[in-house]
């Protein structure tokens, strides 16, 4: 199983900036593009009474300005993703993704 750190980091690389924020508090000032994502569910898989795979499941959000900019793009291709949706608020795009890690 990959450690959240390793996400946080391929995180990094998709949005190529270190603007990717890990369950952030509520007050912390945020720049923009951004990626935000918490943990969501996890599940375990067992065969014969023995638990044989474990993974943790993340909801990620894209939040960018820009409704055009190549970010979800790059987040869709990433393997293992499902896009949830898309909203609008203050001005700022957010798309949705769940992330099985």
């Amino acid at each position: 199983m990959k450690t959240r750190l390793e996400l946080h980091a391929e995180l990094v690389k998709i949005l190529g900036s270190r603007h990717v924020y890990f369950q952030p508090p509520e007050n912390l000032r945020r720049q923009y593009p951004a990626i935000v994502y918490e943990r969501s569910q996890g599940s375990n898989v067992y065969g014969d009474d023995i638990k044989y795979l474990k993974w943790h499941q993340y909801q990620i959000t894209i939040i960018d300005p820009n409704p055009d900019s190549g970010i979800v793009e790059r987040m869709a291709d990433f393997p293992y993703t499902r896009y949830v949706r898309h909203f609008t608020t203050e001005g700022l795009n957010h798309d949705v993704f769940k992330v099985v890690w």
